[in-house]
């Protein structure tokens, strides 16, 4: 998947988590939009390449409370750092 420099890992491994649990349960935009009071074209601007709208906490909530899961559930279970690709010197 194409990562862009505005979406962090972290940030993209959500975008991710959601739109796969989305599609998994057969729901659309519009409906996930609904679960956390926004529009259909915000989640759409999510889950676009070219945009950097993304979900917050309090979203994540909301779609964990909707989906009986954790809010933890939507995170990895480890660190996702964006590595320099560039040698680093001390």
């Amino acid at each position: 998947m194409n990562e862009q420099e505005h979406i962090s890992p972290i940030e993209q491994y959500v975008i991710d988590y959601v739109r796969d649990l989305r599609k998994a349960k057969n729901l659309s935009q519009e409906d996930i939009g609904n679960i956390i009071g926004k529009s259909k074209s915000f989640i759409g601007n999510i889950e676009s390449l070219n945009n950097r709208a993304k979900y917050n906490l309090t979203h994540i909530n909301l779609l964990a409370d909707h989906f009986n899961l954790s809010p933890k559930d939507f995170l990895p279970e480890k660190v996702i750092l964006k590595r320099d690709k560039k040698k680093k010197t001390n």
